[in-house]
């Protein structure tokens, strides 16, 4: 509701729907009178003091006509939307519910209706039901259903696959219940959206089908009618054809702007609440380190509604070191990267008081620069692989790409050099694998291919952002061992991020903590047993060992992370941590606990 009054769009929407229901309330029992009254000295007249845009054939108000058909219209047309909104749904709904054969028939069936024009639908089940309101509002609904199947059809399919669909199945549950209980309510809010924008559709359907003379019959009248009368005098007095005319398109107008505006509410690309209020960074103090291949300091990325999911990150990765960034989900790891990366989504903010890569300031680069030193000297290794690799294109293709663009090899020694990085990073039969299409490999084999595309440069830095989350442990270490060799062989700097500590201790040469977008620890990968932060010591605590006790129950964190825009100004872990204490409620600063090891943590 807030977005829809902080959309003028959508606000004048609303209002001018609010204003015809008003009218359909009101308009008959305050104008009827003068909507039927006859004045035979005003028949066809044009605007006037007495009818402000004109008279009928009859010599009636076409104004207070207007006002009055407004209840049929709007009645009509919210009949023929129920129609179309209940009979498309249960329509689309069938194929889960009926055996294998008679559910394609249903969809063969809506996909010939789908094809046929609406307008033809709805006025050849007119002619067959019987011309009238009746006949018309029965057409628009039948016209509208298809549309509502497909959509609660393809809704319904993607529904479908879920777990908790196949647990019911599982468990014997009937199909109709499975339907009504598991997929409609999953599927209820688009429906609904598009029930918004149908009543438009409706509305404009009825009105013609009544100018055409197939609707509505006299004596009744709606807006559609009210035309069909005007339009043999529209050329002598053109006013008789403003008020009905100007109805029908306020009316669909508006009820499309409103389901618009629904429709991108619900799916958050409304406009945002606020305007992004750039964070405030000084400059960096120290000098820059002369060794590091990345380094940053004060990072901070604001979103609106002062969500800051990263707030004052600082990292250096130097040539040869794998710096493992380390934190449960929603702890700021991937957004960090992103920052990084410059490829924090819109309308995102990043701030930092130092930026470099390869010793060159990101922040003074102009974009196409910034863009060309990241393209040949930054390779990200993301999460899930399928979404980095185009699944229409084959895999040496794609990694060619990366040569012929920021190198500008030839297509011949770009795809010679793809197969060379495939059989580095110890993909078997290099040359099939590149004409092959990425459904076609593995989990572990496309997540090595990705590897192999961030090779296909001279990349001085590798990002790598959860690469093996997806992975069972047999494929997970031969990924692990790729990338460290990758390192190795090219002297490149890496930062390694993931929610498993283990896995980072035994990966990476330090480690950087994070807890509620800020880093809480950082030290060597081989003192992670020496931890001092409460936080990271729960982490720690929370693996299961060769020597744990099977008996008692895992070893958790109580609690949960604050959110990005809940971050108090005090220690963000306090409220999880059994050692806060006063000076908790201050947030601390890192200080110096040894070398190479800095904490934030009054109590460490």
């Amino acid at each position: 509701m807030r977005r829809l009054l902080r959309n003028p769009l959508g606000l004048a929407a609303a209002v001018l729907i609010a204003v015809l229901v008003l009218l359909a309330l009101v308009g008959p029992p305050l104008f009827g009178d003068q909507a039927a009254a006859i004045h035979p000295d005003r028949i066809n007249q044009g605007a006037s003091a007495t009818d402000p845009l004109g008279t009928d054939a009859l010599g009636r108000d076409l104004l207070a006509r207007t006002v009055v058909a407004t209840r049929l219209t709007l009645g009509l047309a919210f009949l023929a939307t129920l129609i179309g909104t209940v009979g498309g749904v249960l329509l689309g709904a069938l194929p889960a519910v009926l055996p294998r054969r008679a559910g394609r028939l249903v969809v063969a069936t809506v996909d010939i209706l789908v094809a046929f024009p609406a307008l033809l639908l709805a006025m050849f089940t007119a002619v067959v039901t019987g011309l009238g309101a009746r006949g018309a509002v029965l057409g628009i609904g039948v016209a509208l259903a298809p549309a509502f199947a497909r959509l609660t059809h393809t809704l319904t399919a993607s529904v479908a696959g879920a777990d908790y669909i196949a647990a019911a199945r599982m468990l014997g549950v009937p199909r109709r219940r499975i339907l009504t209980r598991h997929i409609l309510p999953n599927i209820a809010e688009p429906l609904i959206l598009n029930t918004a924008q149908s009543m438009g559709a409706a509305l404009l359907g009825l009105s013609a089908m009544s100018f055409l003379g197939m609707g509505v019959q006299a004596p009744s009248y709606d807006w559609g009618r009210l035309l069909n009368e005007a339009f043999g005098h529209v050329y002598v007095t053109p006013a008789v054809v403003v008020a009905p005319a100007l109805a029908v398109a306020l009316a669909g107008l508006g009820f499309m702007l409103l389901g618009d505006t629904f429709a991108k509410a619900a799916a958050g690309s409304a406009e945002p609440l606020g305007p992004t209020r750039a964070p405030t960074v000084p400059p960096a103090r120290e000098a820059p380190d002369p060794d590091a291949v990345l380094e940053v300091r004060d990072l901070t990325v604001a979103f609106p509604g002062g969500v800051t999911p990263v707030r004052q990150v600082s990292l250096t990765v130097r040539a040869g070191e794998i710096v493992g960034l380390v934190g449960e989900s929603g702890s700021g790891k991937s957004m960090t990267a992103a920052a990084i990366g410059r490829i924090v989504p819109h309308p995102g903010l990043v701030a930092s008081a130092r930026s470099t890569l390869c010793g060159t300031d990101l922040d003074a680069l102009k974009p196409p620069e910034r863009r060309a030193l990241l393209g040949s000297s930054l390779a990200m290794v993301f999460q899930d692989p399928t979404a980095s690799l185009n699944p229409a294109l084959r895999v040496g293709g794609q990694l060619a790409e990366v040569a012929t663009q920021h190198d500008g090899a030839t297509r011949a020694e770009a795809r010679s050099r793809a197969v060379r990085r495939l059989s580095r990073v110890h993909i078997r039969r290099p040359e099939q694998v590149a004409r092959q299409y990425p459904h076609e490999l593995s989990g572990g084999m496309r997540q090595r291919a990705v590897i192999a595309m961030g090779l296909m440069g001279t990349p001085r830095l590798i990002i790598a952002d959860e690469p093996t989350t997806a992975l069972d442990v047999t494929v997970q270490r031969e990924v692990l061992r790729v990338l460290r060799e990758a390192v190795d062989d090219t002297r490149a700097g890496a930062l390694f991020i993931s929610h498993d500590i283990a896995v980072v201790g035994e990966l990476c040469d330090r480690v950087s903590v994070m807890y509620a977008g800020r880093v809480v620890e950082e030290l060597p990968a081989d003192a992670l047993h020496r931890a001092r932060h409460p936080y990271t010591r729960a982490l720690i605590g929370s693996l299961p060992g060769m020597d744990t006790d099977r008996s008692r129950p895992l070893a958790t964190i109580p609690g949960r992370q604050p959110s990005p825009a809940d971050v108090h100004d005090g220690c963000p872990f306090a409220d999880r941590c059994a050692s806060a204490g006063a000076r908790c409620s201050t947030r601390p600063a890192l200080t110096t606990r040894g070398t190479g090891h800095t904490v934030a943590c009054w109590e460490a």
